[in-house]
């Protein structure tokens, strides 16, 4: 996209009156053509022009005539004259004015004779100006100065002549600025305006003193003593240093001051080696290489050297150095170099001290400015470089590794632009070594860069840093040398595009990396001579197309999306030609792969293949067939309707996009969208719905573009056949369209599924947007084809409980055509009026919205004023609309409408809130108010604010909408405000009358205080006696006359947090969008609706509520309102409004500091609505300010927050639990931002602390804020696993970024550690100890991590260690999870031998198990990680093995502590467990006999009764035993030396009494079956005939349900993959037996989802087994019918997901036996309701349901049409074909009328089988009982669809019918009848119902019409069918 420059506003000259006329008569002068006279009269004519662009023309023809002076012409008085005007009007124009440029070239074309005076002129106006300026003229005459020195050569003369004025000029308009300063604060938008003018000045006397360097020199030179000069830029320098210095300027005005200091340095000094000798002074604080400058300089940069100075001077001195010095070549001294070493080293010692991350980024840029520079400093060819410096620079150095360090604990910062930063800067250190090592170009021979790589390799993945730093290694040394290092990288990166956060770094890596290695290959093959680019292209796409494309088809769909996105398009611009070879790859696979279940096959990876083809340009266009041919039509049509979300969307992609806008769609195109569209309507997925309206997007613009170009083409081509082709291609075009149109507004229907409305709404709106509802002779006219009703569709689709489905209507019907929407028929819009203006006090919250959407439909009707009036005659109101005039304009008409409109919601609130005021119990049952409010705002979101005309009556409505938003507030402010506004109202008050109410309201009128500290509440005991007798069985109803209605507690809780939110957002809305009316300094008055006065009002009462509310709705939603309130006081242009939230936070903070039990704020519920309010303050200061209201809240707040030794009393703990309450609720605000960072530290010492706090209120909220900080610091959980290091950080970065926390973290766990010791056996419990191994359980240590960080983890480590003897099992292991961070991977070995070794090698008296247990868990950890992280196993001589045989006695019957005991096995299982041991072979076979012996002689193989009474922990050391047995009877018998033991083990397991030993047994040889299975291998050896009986019998005599479950689970895989045979211990059973046995079972057993679920797969295996070997005679067991209704109960709606999971497998696994059987094996009925299940499941809402259910078209069917059979394809696609399917197999049958009846009655529907006495009374009755609807449970399932697909294929089977047989048996006839008297009755009591509704009932009882209409519509389809039956 080209984005056009802004060109700089044109204004015309502005002087004043008198000036203007006095220059004008300066140039007139009459007579005469010379030179001089044509130029004066060219100015004259300028000046008496108002056009800027023809000034502009006259001054450039001033300029050639200026020119073309000659020295010969006279008239010296008019020559000045005219120079005189153009330098007046130079010095006048604006900054940016074109204006400005054309006079100063004018003025530079002058002859040469002419300069001096033209100098001597502009220097005068000039000179002026400075003389005595206007403070407000300050930033005006600065940007002269500058335009001066812009490429103008005569006014940088000027100013060098002018030079003492100038830089007079500027430190005074500095110096003002800084004392201006002082006094701003507070008021953001004056001081930010303050920053950018002192920017401006600092930059221009930076400008001028560059451009006058000369001058200056010459100046200072000559008077060597003492000149004016010295002083000014004494001075100057002063304000620099006062900038420098002072922390309230924000950065870039104090980085620039930085840079000004080295100028005005090196300007007076010189370039030699003094002006590094000072800089270096300044930048070390230190006076004493001063000495060589000016005394005046001296003084001056002595107080720049104090001690005290903030940490960021260096900083900025630090970027001026680099920035203002010229670095190029070779350096001019030692002293130069020694600059060149100490800036790095001032940086880096800065990087500690450090909080804000912007400073962060400021350091960042200035290293990688100083590695650029010391770049530069290089000397060419044959110079040597100072062996000093080359030494520091090289890799390996000193300063080298401290940089390393510094990118290494930078290239994870939450600020994208250090992380950039960090990578350039790695990239230049490599190219100082490369250019300090020349000799050693190679970088295989180069041990540094051979170590930094196998260091960056060995890194984990998730480290972003990683990624650029290898980046930089493939740019210099090409990418062949990665991959000889690493060959598997191709495939390690694409695995990890599944991760979003990873995806873009791994993709950039993958790009760099790619196209280098092909230009290495190219580069060797031209190198070899080698003309074929065949071999090595072969080469790169083995390397790179292929691991992509066994990704694309294996992967989950979820893990390749990212690939689609970042890398797909990169490598096919890479390298286009590769796309052939994909598609060809792909096109062989497809026939033969479906891929793995959840991956997208082959199929899907060719889509997504072409589809970035396609969008990068690579397809050839669809002239040349579609996409040259590329791929069958066949093949795209089923990816279209594919199963997987992603694959079709890959399709509908390859179909829109399209790299030519204006590309024609073909007709095969329209045709495939056609095909598309309908199944793909209905989609659940917000994201599919998102890409698919995206995409079709994508197809309606080019279809757009195009259309211009044909009708173009049309008007020029001569060719009459291409005319024809064109013509016909529009023709196309329009039916297309039309047909998208219809089929998008058909599917409006009652009771349509909301994602179908949501994306047909979508659509529309979009073909609204890009064809209109036309209906004139437009080319498409598709306003033709929209039909009234299917308009009056879209208006009740307003009525809709979704949000968007309601704004996407609205926005559509003001895009229809008015006549079709019908709203100017005067009775039609009356109707709709009303229904909007009832749903407006409906008690459903929803039901407001809706009001709020038709009215704002209605404000564009003309006559609305009076239908209002009709409506307020009717309901007897007192209302008078405002008038309009005779032809008011459409604005006017608006502004009228909505006027009234307010007024009139306005009127009826007053007088609801008078009623309400007498009897919240009535208004909150027949009016609640928050509905009017609602529409208020709404209404008024949409007043153009800049056209008002009744300004006196907006104002006055402003007063009366404030008064009445306060009434409100204050009826309903006791119920939220009380202490418990959830359970408010009792439900069973007996109280009819407003008296009762009253009372109530007594009762709660908030007494709340804050004593919960001191005092508990005491519950009113007598009270609650009365209560309990008040007690009645029906809730009262409150008599008004004769409407009956019930009022319950939620009710009135609603209507007042409601009314609450609405007053919030009312009142919000009037500050944030009306116009403010005030008066300023300056006594003019700004014209407004809203006065000061009303907007410190409505901040008082915010103030009040979120400091009162308690009810959470109530005051979140205050927030929101007052939110907008401070959003519009920041940029409000009063002063008093500005400095409101000041004022408002610190008297917040001191009621905060000063409260106690006693006090107003409530302490309970998270300080309630306390935080809302000082985050609403805070986070209304703008960003790039310097943010002190943040700074000074913080740091109060911490104090308060801190412990102190003299505030333990209540006075004292109740600001203390404000404090951290508030500081959680802004460290989690994200608009805070990075500048919330620098105050982690301390907030966390703070939640530590509190820890140890007596009062429990104090620990808590200590609790919630260290959990704040932990996601602030870690980020938010990215995955299930709690310790995943996603979550986590390096030691480094850790204490880099918060360096406070190391010596707080270190102390306090030295002190919990302290307490460990459990050697008295009493435990002692640290507060924060668990805390602390938290923490530190997040940290990891790099690899890179040198031994010498002054931040380095050891010293944590025997702390840690010293915690695992703590007497708390928890605090042990997560000692253990905490040390494993800290211990790197090369000291594992070393470490586990040294815990060991501390463990007793024999029983004795003295023996600690606790300090035993934390050891071993610490080496099981330890291991565990090294096993994960490492892949390799444990050097040779660790010495591990003979520690822990030395130590068996831990395992055996010695050690009489089971809990030791275990923890001593799972080590064992650790390493004797796996196949791939950490311990070499000979250690691992001698551990394992050792094990072995201890498994034979333990508890699980020789029991005796001693093994029941093993105490606590018995359950896991039996486990633990389980673990080992089973590594060695099931997983790996094999290398624990043979099977004669595995199956003694496996009997033992499986017949423990333990049902937790069973179950895990059962899940060991669950997973090796499966893994065998995948395998396809004959059956394992351990699995004999003995396991095999003792399976079979455990699953006739097992009682606990989850072993059961997963002894069927084991045998059902046993079943379907071997022959399997029934016995009880020897006794042989019969299949039947064992199949009813089963069925009794399974029929038992739904209390328990597992075990259900488990036998109803495994008897539904031998039901298909039976029914397989013997088709025909199947039918006589008679269980199988009994199966059938199994399998229809679990397919209801209301079964549990995994259910209905597992009876969609069963019913697909059987299609082919039992379901499409010729021979009916299981008879007819139950057959047809097994089908009747398939298409339930099909239909339900569980997406994954759905997709599992619709597997059954893959199985081949010859029945089944060819473009979907064995294919898999989307539920509705499934559910189509299904249906067609069984009519075809009723056919193959004989049982065509059969078939009809059935398909028949599931037209008729069963749902409402009770309806047949439905009353006359409309039902909706019972909808005001609930305040929210109950609505259908499915939201998917569309019953509408489904009766219209019946009946679609009902009569397809009824032309069979009469075809074939046309004759029907006697009890078919009675069964016609049955029906056919049903369906009258239930189309006769449907119309009864659907008459007595309400007018308009799609608005005021949605639900109930959909479900009277779909009822209606079934009976009638149902009449007309069996009347063509008949």
């Amino acid at each position: 996209m080209v984005v056009k420059k802004k060109t700089a506003k044109v204004e015309a000259v502005v002087l004043d009156e008198d000036k203007l006329h006095k220059l004008i008569a300066s140039l007139s002068i009459d007579g005469g053509e010379d030179g001089v006279r044509q130029l004066a009269h060219t100015l004259q004519s300028c000046l008496e022009l108002t056009e800027p662009v023809q000034q502009i023309q006259l001054v450039k023809k001033a300029g050639s005539q200026l020119e073309a002076l000659t020295e010969e012409q006279p008239d010296e008085a008019l020559l000045e004259a005219c120079l005189h005007t153009l330098s007046l009007v130079y010095t006048s124009l604006q900054a940016k004015n074109p204006l400005r440029r054309a006079i100063a070239s004018a003025l530079s074309s002058v002859p040469a004779w002419l300069q001096e005076r033209t100098v001597n002129n502009l220097s005068a106006c000039l000179s002026n100006c400075y003389s005595n300026p206007s403070s407000d003229r300050y930033p005006h005459i600065v940007d002269t100065i500058t335009a001066c020195l812009d490429g103008f050569a005569l006014g940088e003369r000027c100013i060098n002549k002018l030079l003492p004025e100038v830089l007079q000029f500027l430190h005074k308009g500095l110096s003002e600025y800084l004392q201006q300063n002082s006094g701003l604060a507070g008021r953001h938008i004056a001081q930010a305006q303050l920053m950018h003018s002192c920017l401006s000045v600092v930059k221009t006397s930076m400008l001028v003193i560059q451009r006058s360097q000369e001058t200056i020199s010459t100046a200072l030179q000559a008077e060597q003593k003492h000149c004016k000069l010295d002083d000014t830029l004494s001075c100057l320098l002063g304000c620099y240093t006062h900038i420098l210095t002072d922390e309230d300027f924000i950065q870039s005005v104090q980085s620039t001051a930085g840079m000004a200091v080295v100028l005005l340095i090196r300007s007076v000094m010189g370039c030699g080696d003094e002006v590094a000798s000072v800089v270096c002074s300044l930048l070390c604080s230190s006076a004493q290489g001063l000495d060589s400058a000016p005394h005046w300089l001296k003084q001056r940069c002595e107080g720049l050297c104090t001690g005290g100075r903030p940490p960021g001077v260096s900083l900025y001195l630090c970027h001026g150095a680099l920035a203002m010095l010229s670095w190029k070549g070779a350096l001019p001294g030692p002293q130069w170099e020694q600059l060149l070493l100490l800036v790095p080293n001032t940086l880096l010692d800065l990087d500690v001290s450090i909080k804000e991350s912007s400073t962060a980024m400021v350091v960042a840029r200035v290293l990688t400015l100083w590695s650029s520079a010391a770049l530069d400093c290089q000397p060419g060819e044959g110079q040597p470089c100072p062996p000093h410096l080359l030494q520091s620079l090289r890799g390996g150095s000193e300063l080298q590794r401290h940089l390393l360090e510094h990118i290494y604990s930078h290239w994870e910062h939450p600020l994208d632009g250090v992380r950039h930063q960090t990578r350039s800067l790695f990239r230049n250190l490599l190219l100082l070594h490369q250019n300090t090592n020349p000799s050693t170009c190679d970088p295989t021979k180069d041990s540094y860069i051979k170590e930094l790589t196998q260091n960056l390799l060995g890194l984990e993945w998730h480290m972003r840093g990683k990624y650029g730093s290898l980046g930089c290694f493939v740019e210099l040394y090409g990418a062949r040398y990665l991959l000889d290092i690493h060959p598997q990288l191709p495939s390690c990166l694409l695995g990890l595009m599944g991760d979003q956060t990873l995806a873009p770094y791994a993709s950039d890596l993958l790009e760099r990396l790619f196209v280098s290695h092909k230009a290495q290959l190219a580069s060797e093959a031209a190198a070899a001579d080698k003309t074929a680019p065949e071999e090595w292209m072969g080469h790169w796409h083995q390397t790179w197309v292929t691991p992509l494309l066994q990704v694309l088809c294996r992967a989950r769909l979820d893990q390749t999306t990212y690939i689609l996105d970042y890398f797909l398009p990169k490598l096919l611009r890479c390298s286009p030609s590769s796309l052939a070879h994909m598609v060809q790859a792909l096109q062989d696979t497809t026939a033969c792969s479906t891929g793995l279940s959840g991956s997208r096959g082959a199929l899907g990876a060719l889509m997504t293949c072409l589809r970035a083809a396609r969008a990068q340009g690579v397809v050839p266009s669809s002239e040349e067939g579609l996409w040259g041919g590329l791929v069958p039509l066949s093949l795209l049509r089923q990816a279209l309707v594919h199963k997987h979300d992603q694959v079709r969307m890959d399709a509908l992609g390859l179909v829109c996009e399209s790299h030519r806008s204006t590309e024609v769609l073909t007709s095969q195109e329209m045709d495939l969208i056609r095909h598309f569209l309908p199944p793909n309507l209905n989609s659940q997925s917000p994201g599919v719905r998102q890409q698919t309206v995206s995409l079709l997007k994508k197809l309606l613009c080019r279809m757009k573009d195009s259309t211009v170009l044909l009708q173009k083409r049309l008007i020029q081509e001569r060719d009459q056949g291409q005319r024809d082709r064109d013509q016909h291609t529009l023709h196309l075009y329009k039916d297309f369209l039309r047909w998208l149109c219809v089929s998008l507004l058909e599917v409006l229907l009652p009771g349509a599924s909301f994602s179908k409305c949501l994306m047909s709404l979508h659509l529309l709106c979009l073909l609204g947007q890009l064809f209109t509802f036309s209906t004139g002779p437009d080319a498409f006219a598709l306003g033709e084809v929209v039909t009234s009703a299917q308009a009056q569709n879209v208006l009740y689709c307003i009525a809709s409980n979704f949000l968007e489905v309601k704004q996407l209507a609205s926005t559509l019907l003001r895009k229809l055509p008015g006549s079709v929407v019908g709203l100017q028929v005067q009775e039609r819009m009356h109707c709709v009026l009303q229904a909007a203006l009832d749903l407006s006090t409906s008690t459903r919250p929803f039901d407001s919205v809706s009001a709020a959407h038709l009215l704002n439909m209605l404000l564009h009707q003309p006559d609305l004023s009076q239908a209002l009036l009709q409506c307020a005659q009717k309901q007897g109101l007192d209302f008078q609309p405002p008038s309009p005039p005779p032809q008011p304009s459409e604005a006017l008409m608006l502004e009228l409408n909505t006027l009234a409109v307010v007024q009139f919601l306005l009127h009826c609130l007053q007088l609801e809130v008078s009623r309400a005021e007498s009897s919240l119990l009535q208004a909150a049952a027949s009016c609640p108010l928050y509905g009017r409010a609602h529409c208020i705002t709404a209404v008024l979101q949409h007043l153009n604010i800049e056209t008002l005309s009744q300004s006196e009556q907006w104002r006055s409505l402003v007063s009366e909408l404030i008064a009445v938003c306060y009434r409100m507030s204050d009826v309903v402010s006791p119920v939220v405000q009380s202490s418990s506004p959830e359970g408010l109202i009792p439900m069973d008050t007996d109280s009819d009358t407003s008296a009762g109410l009253q009372k109530i309201l007594q009762e709660i009128q908030p007494r709340d205080t804050n004593d919960f500290f001191t005092s508990a509440r005491e519950l009113d005991t007598h009270q609650e006696d009365d209560h309990t007798q008040s007690q009645t069985t029906h809730t009262p109803s409150l008599d008004r006359g004769g409407e009956g209605y019930r009022v319950t507690a939620q009710m009135v809780l609603v209507c007042c947090w409601r009314s609450m939110k609405e007053v919030a957002m009312l009142l919000g809305q009037l500050c944030q969008s009306l116009p403010l009316h005030y008066t300023n300094d300056s006594a003019h008055t700004h014209v407004g609706l809203i006065t000061e006065e009303q907007v410190e009002g409505v901040g008082l009462y915010f103030r009040q509520q979120l400091l009162q509310s308690r009810h959470r709705g109530a005051f979140e939603l205050a927030y929101v309102g007052f939110v907008r309130l401070t959003d519009m006081l920041c940029r409000s242009g009063s002063q008093a409004l500005q400095q409101l939230p000041a004022r408002w936070l610190s008297e917040v903070l001191e009621e905060v500091k000063s409260s106690d039990p006693s006090s107003k704020l409530c302490a309970t519920r998270r300080s309630a609505g306390i935080p809302f309010y000082i985050q609403a303050l805070l986070s209304s200061e703008p960003k790039s300010s310097s943010c002190s209201l943040l700074k000074m809240t913080m740091r109060e707040l911490i104090t308060l927050a801190m412990p102190s030794v003299d505030r333990n009393t209540d006075s004292s703990t109740v600001p203390q639990v404000h404090a951290l309450n508030i500081l959680r609720a802004l460290y989690r605000d994200t608009r805070l931002g990075e500048n919330i960072i620098p105050f982690v530290s301390d907030g966390l010492q703070a939640a530590v602390l509190g820890f140890t706090s007596p009062v429990w209120a104090v620990r808590n909220s200590s609790t919630l804020l260290f959990s704040t900080l932990i996601t602030r610091i870690f980020g938010v959980k990215k995955g299930k696993d709690e310790h995943s290091k996603k979550n986590r950080m390096t030691g480094r970065e850790f204490f880099t970024r918060f360096p406070a926390l190391y010596p707080f973290l270190l102390n306090q766990l030295e002190e919990a550690a302290a307490t460990v010791e459990s050697d008295s056996g009493q435990v002692k419990l640290h507060p924060s100890l668990f805390l602390l191994l938290l923490v530190l359980s997040r940290l990891y240590p790099s690899p890179m991590d040198g031994s010498s960080s002054p931040l380095g983890l050891a010293p944590f480590l025997p702390f840690i260690i010293r915690c695992g003897r703590s007497a708390v099992y928890r605090t042990r292991e997560m000692a253990a999870r905490a040390l494993v961070p800290f211990v790197l991977v090369t000291q594992v070995p070393s470490t586990v031998h040294a815990l060991l070794q501390e463990l007793p090698p024999e029983p004795g008296p003295k023996i600690q198990h606790n300090h035993i247990h934390g050891t071993l868990l610490q080496v099981l950890f330890l291991l565990r990680s090294y096993q994960t992280d490492s892949h390799r196993p444990l050097p040779a001589g660790n010495g591990i093995s003979d520690a822990l045989c030395q130590r068996m006695w831990l395992a055996s019957r010695q050690n009489g502590c089971v809990v030791t005991r275990g923890a001593f096995l799972d080590v064992l299982v650790c390493l004797c467990g796996p196949k791939i041991s950490l311990l070499d072979d000979s250690e691992v076979g001698d551990l394992r006999q050792e094990a072995l012996s201890i498994l034979m002689a333990s508890d699980l193989v020789s029991s005796d009764d001693s093994s029941s009474a093993l105490g606590p922990g018995s359950t896991q050391y039996l486990l633990s035993l389980a673990r080992l047995a089973l590594s060695a009877s099931v997983e790996i018998p094999d290398l624990w030396g043979g099977s004669q033991l595995s199956g003694q083990l496996l009997q033992c397991l499986l017949w423990c009494p333990q049902y937790e030993v069973r179950e895990l047994a059962l899940e060991g040889v669950l997973r090796r079956l499966q893994e065998e299975e995948e395998k396809k291998k004959r059956r394992p050896q351990w699995l004999d005939e003995t396991t095999l009986s003792n399976l079979t019998s455990l699953a006739l005599h097992e009682t606990h349900p989850q072993c059961l479950a997963k002894v069927l689970s084991v045998l059902c895989v046993l079943s379907s993959s071997w022959e399997l045979q029934w016995r009880d211990c020897v006794q042989a059973l019969s299949q039947e037996w064992v199949l009813l046995h089963l069925l009794a079972l399974a029929q038992k057993s739904a209390h328990s989802v597992e075990l259900h679920c488990a036998a109803l797969t495994l008897v539904s295996q031998l039901v298909v087994q039976m029914v397989d070997s013997n088709p025909q005679g199947a039918s006589a067991v008679a269980c199988l019918s009994q199966w059938g209704v199994l399998v229809c109960s679990c397919c209801s709606e209301d079964q549990p997901t995994e259910v209905k999971l597992t009876a969609a497998k069963v019913l697909v696994d059987c299609a082919a036996t039992v379901l499409s059987s010729p021979h009916l094996p299981l008879g007819l009925s139950t057959t047809v309701s097994l089908w009747r299940s398939l298409f339930t499941l099909l239909q339900d809402e569980d997406q994954e349901v759905r997709d599992s259910a619709s597997d059954f078209i893959s199985v081949p069917s010859p029945l089944l049409s060819t473009d979907v059979a064995g294919v898999s394809v989307c539920p509705p696609v499934a559910l189509d074909s299904g249906v067609g399917l069984l009519c075809r197999l009723f056919e193959q049958w004989g049982q065509v009328p059969a078939g009809v009846l059935a398909l028949t009655e599931w037209l008729l529907g069963d749902e409402e089988s009770n309806d047949e006495a439905v009353t006359d009374e409309p039902s909706s009755l019972d909808e005001e009982d609930f305040l929210f609807e109950k609505g259908d449970l499915n939201l998917w399932a569309e019953p509408v669809q489904w009766m219209k697909l019946l009946h679609r294929q009902l009569g397809s089977l009824l032309i069979t019918f009469q075809q074939v047989t046309g004759t029907l048996e006697p009890d078919q006839v009675q069964q016609i009848q049955t029906l056919s008297t049903q369906a009258k009755a239930k189309a006769l009591s449907s119309q009864q119902a659907l008459d007595s509704l309400q007018a308009l009932p799609q608005f005021s009882c949605t639900m109930e019409h959909a479900r009277l209409v779909l009822r209606h519509q079934r009976a009638t389809l149902v009449l007309d069918v069996l009347e063509r039956l008949r």
